[in-house]
């Protein structure tokens, strides 16, 4: 289980850098890691009259494919719905939702932000 507790260490090391690009960037966090029945929302965050939705997905090397490759169409599916829940729950009616992926490649440090990706 090496490999799997290395995997959650770099996940959650690429949600704190994530968390920390969308702060500088003035974006307010609202909520990390929301979970439903449908399955989790790593970062939720305010962006002016955005309630933004962020999959963070970090690789410590390019020669897996780029971090967004494995944001396809199910686990869309899954975050759109999970999004549901977040809105009926928390009403945040006045705000448009938006769906957006951070990359992180641990290895360079470099962040990229694909804002409206699906």
């Amino acid at each position: 289980m090496v490999n799997g507790k290395k995997n959650r260490t770099v996940g959650f090391d690429g949600e704190k850098a994530a968390k920390e690009f969308l702060k500088e960037n003035n974006y307010k966090i609202v909520e990390q890691n929301f979970r439903t029945r449908f399955g989790e929302i790593d970062i939720i965050a305010k962006d002016g009259n955005y309630i933004v939705f962020v999959e963070v997905k970090t690789r410590g090397e390019k020669s897996f494919g780029n971090p967004m490759e494995a944001v396809d169409y199910p686990k869309q599916k899954k975050i759109i719905m999970a999004s549901e829940q977040f809105l009926l729950k928390k009403e945040f009616f006045d705000l448009q939702p938006r769906f957006d992926v951070i990359e992180v490649f641990s290895e360079s440090g470099k962040i990229n932000h694909i804002i409206n990706a699906f």
